[in-house]
């Protein structure tokens, strides 16, 4: 969990994506991130997370849907949502806490 602190606990947004390799709506999600990345370069972080790899992070934050996408600046949650995003609202999104 220490990790995940350093993770978070930075000046810029971070967008995590939880999620798992078997959910049929994953892969479309990483397709959308990696041009929210894209869009978004070096002023904010997507990382994702891969539920079965972290259960115990997912449930420390009660990740019960996936995707679940969570926004972290300076260490504090700003926003979170489950289910699918697009590219355009999540870089909308991000773009308010730059």
């Amino acid at each position: 969990m220490s990790k995940f602190g350093e993770l978070i606990d930075v000046e810029i947004p971070v967008l995590l994506d939880f999620y798992t390799e078997w959910d049929d709506q994953s892969e479309p999600m990483h397709l959308i991130l990696r041009d929210v990345a894209a869009a978004l370069g070096d002023k904010a972080k997507v990382i994702k997370i891969d539920v079965e790899k972290n259960q115990e992070l997912a449930e420390a934050l009660r990740v019960k849907t996936l995707p679940t996408l969570i926004i972290y600046k300076d260490g504090e949650m700003k926003w979170r949502q489950s289910g699918e995003q697009d590219a355009n609202t999540l870089i909308g999104i991000i773009q308010e806490y730059v």
